[in-house]
């Protein structure tokens, strides 16, 4: 097989799993789509303050030990102990279940029947906040990540594939780990929401919130519940993401290429978002390899937002949007 084709089998390979981990961090915005109708701008942001919550309880950190010392003189760091990593992901868990209901109670409460372009830039106020409450509790420095998932060159791929073409492909083992996860991730949520009384309350409460409440639904309770969901695909999104580059100010931005997935697979799609991100993951390194050397590279940058610009021409509900027809 010639070494192009084999090349380009393995950039296809590493551009799913680049796929995948788009998709996580698309789920959390479908999810609150379909509830409120929103974009929720602080999704990005909310992956950023779970990998940084996970990664202080973990090393046994004090929460706002900066302050604290700045405050009052002191020279508090650490507790001196370490959390393991299944216990302290369950604890972050719970502050992303925490946090989501202080987001309904303090602001989803006070904006029902708002016009979206409110909860939208409610939503930009949450996110700032929470970066700079991340900051204040953890600190601003980069931070490592470890919770035992293993990470470089599977072993087992690169000898399966020399044996069958000659050549050993490179997959990361933390790749493997996050599309075996987001494939969990997405038949669970896919379930839940078509065939769960909560799934089909959430449903409702994104076509007609007054509607939805004139029934008996809890509005309350179907936001709590959405933000706690979207707060674990954060969570999951964020571990996976922190592990493979660090927790950094730059994991919140890992929002803005969720944009381009939610235009391809549509707002409202669980697998929609699954299937945007796939696409995005291997266009954008398929067109890196082939076109990039070509006009200067860096193509992996803007191909995305450019692939979405196409999209929302022909067709802005995406792939699996629904589309919607307003009769004046």
């Amino acid at each position: 097989m010639p070494d192009t084709l084999l090349f380009a089998i393995e950039v296809t390979l590493n551009g799913l799993m680049a796929g995948v981990l788009y998709a996580l961090v698309a789920l959390g915005f479908v999810l609150i789509f379909k509830a409120s109708g929103i974009f929720n701008y602080a999704q990005g942001v909310l992956a950023l303050f779970a990998a940084m919550t996970l990664v202080g309880i973990q090393n046994g950190q004090i929460p706002f030990a900066h302050l604290i010392n700045a405050v009052f003189g002191t020279n508090l760091h650490k507790f001196g102990w370490t959390v393991p990593a299944v216990l302290a992901i369950a604890l972050t868990a719970l502050v992303m279940v925490g946090l989501a209901i202080i987001v309904e109670r303090y602001i989803l409460k006070h904006l029902v029947n708002q016009e979206p372009i409110i909860l939208f830039m409610a939503t930009i106020g949450l996110a700032y906040f929470l970066e700079g409450l991340g900051d204040v509790m953890w600190g601003a420095d980069i931070k490592k990540l470890d919770v035992g998932i293993p990470q470089g060159m599977s072993g087992a791929i690169d000898e399966f594939t020399y044996n069958l073409f000659g050549y050993g492909f490179f997959i990361d083992q933390l790749d493997i780990v996050a599309t075996v996860v987001a494939v969990m991730l997405v038949v669970s949520l896919t379930l839940f929401s078509q065939y769960s009384k909560q799934g089909r309350a959430l449903r409702a409460v994104a076509d007609d919130h007054q509607a939805a409440l004139s029934v008996g639904i809890s509005l309350r309770f179907i936001w709590v519940l959405t933000w706690s969901i979207a707060g674990f695909v954060a969570l999951v999104a964020g571990i996976m993401w922190g592990s493979k580059s660090g927790v950094q100010f730059s994991l919140s931005l890992i929002a803005l290429k969720a944009l381009p997935v939610l235009m391809l697979g549509g707002f409202t799609s669980i697998p929609g978002a699954i299937v945007g991100g796939l696409i995005i993951g291997v266009g954008e390194k398929l067109f890196e390899f082939f076109i990039g050397p070509m006009i200067g590279g860096a193509t992996e940058n803007w191909f995305a937002y450019v692939l979405a610009l196409v999209f929302l021409v022909f067709r802005p509900q995406g792939l699996f949007g629904e589309k919607i027809i307003e009769r004046v």
